[in-house]
């Protein structure tokens, strides 16, 4: 397997960490549905899950299949390791 920068750990970290946020917030809002500033919390941390993934993917490529996420030129879904892999 190839090396990886440590760089490469902290952004997927970040990503785990902002998609537990989202979870956590969405699970609330499903009986909080009127709560503003939860609403306002998922929404800012939807941004940032959306500016990490682009970071992410324009560094090591993509994150999602079934059109989710670009893919890279040559077709780099072969390209190891994949997240959940690490």
């Amino acid at each position: 397997m190839k090396q990886l920068p440590p760089e490469y750990y902290e952004l997927l970290e970040n990503l785990q960490a902002v998609d537990f946020v989202l979870v956590e917030l969405t699970l609330y809002l499903d009986t909080h549905n009127n709560d503003q500033d939860a609403i306002n919390q998922f929404n800012y941390f939807a941004k940032e899950r959306k500016k990490i993934k682009k970071e992410y993917e324009s560094k090591y490529g993509p994150l999602l299949q079934f059109g989710n996420s670009y893919s890279g030129s040559p077709w780099n879904w072969d390209d190891a390791p994949w997240p959940w892999q690490v």
